[in-house]
């Protein structure tokens, strides 16, 4: 996101934790590719310590905030749930008290596509009802999307938040299934596969994930005069100027698809253990992306085996592997 923004002449200023939940070396990779450029400058600090993030907010003072910190991963949350209340509400909360204080004109959040939880109905729509999450990380982030629309609402704060569906690409997290399985792929080591196989996801490819932020800067919601001149499928609360929007590339791949793009792009075959469906994970998602476009007439369309190519390119030159 920041790579692009820079591209496009903007200044901007960074905020990192640079914790230790996955390889601080590739974050600090991806922060000197950043420092290359004259207009990019960046802060260490957590969400959660207010005073460094005021301090850093205020010397900067954005135009906008695009918020994509907090603490990730599903499955870690099984097992280290107050990281996630501290970096994804206590956080968040923070972000948002900065971004009314300094009256910014648009502050947009990442949420996932994880709030949609135990719902069946697919795709899912941002105007679906979402209020069965499964694990602590999925209660976190909507619990952001809630406190969003109060301060929207009592501060008439321009929000949005964005859900993202299964995101991979270069640079991406160490923690997540494609990339463990191109390292181990690549070692001869066997892959995790859950649900035997039977999993779906609407895998979005980076690229197409930050172009639809980058669109959704310039949509800035406004609170409707009436609750009846809302767009039907549009996610506009009545009663502020806040919306949800799903990022995602519309398709459902099956697990066992995305993993056989990965072997032709490496050139080499899986060892396959599979297992039982882990807690809190779900068979399917499935993002509909229809105000997405709406609002930018964008949508996200690289396909998986173009997206899977650029991630190996990546990842055989960086590990030179």
């Amino acid at each position: 996101m920041a790579k692009l923004l820079l591209a496009e002449g903007h200044v901007v200023h960074g905020y990192d934790g640079m914790t230790d939940y996955y390889d601080v070396a590739l974050k600090r990779a991806r922060h000197s590719v950043l420092l290359q450029n004259q207009h990019f400058a960046a802060t260490e600090g957590l969400l959660e310590d207010q005073a460094c993030l005021d301090r850093t907010a205020d010397s900067f003072q954005p135009d906008i905030i695009v918020h994509l910190a907090g603490q990730a991963g599903v499955r870690h949350s099984l097992d280290h749930p107050r990281a996630y209340i501290d970096g994804n509400v206590v956080g968040s909360f923070n972000v948002m008290e900065a971004a009314r204080r300094l009256g910014v004109a648009h502050l947009l959040m990442a949420s996932s596509s994880s709030v949609y939880g135990a719902n069946t109905s697919m795709p899912f729509a941002e105007v679906d009802k979402a209020d069965t999450q499964l694990t602590i990380y999925g209660a976190t982030k909507k619990a952001g999307e809630s406190m969003g629309h109060a301060y929207a609402h009592l501060h008439d704060l321009p929000t949005t938040l964005f859900r993202f569906f299964t995101v991979y690409g270069p640079w991406g997290r160490p923690d997540l299934a494609f990339f463990k399985f191109a390292d181990a792929i690549l070692d001869g080591r066997p892959i995790d596969i859950y649900n035997h196989g039977q999993m779906y996801r609407d895998f979005t490819y980076v690229d197409d994930l930050v172009q639809g932020i980058r669109l959704l800067i310039d949509a800035v919601p406004e609170r409707p005069a009436r609750a009846d001149a809302i767009a039907e499928g549009d996610s506009l609360s009545p009663v502020a100027p806040y919306r949800v929007v799903n990022i995602g590339n519309s398709t459902k791949v099956k697990l066992l698809d995305f993993i056989e793009a990965l072997e032709t792009s490496l050139g080499q075959k899986a060892m396959r253990n599979y297992m039982d469906m882990q807690p809190g994970d779900v068979p399917a998602t499935w993002a509909n992306a229809d105000l997405l476009h709406q609002l930018t007439g964008y949508r996200p369309q690289t396909d998986v085996q173009t997206g899977i190519d650029a991630f190996v390119r990546w990842f055989r030159d960086y590990y030179r592997k």
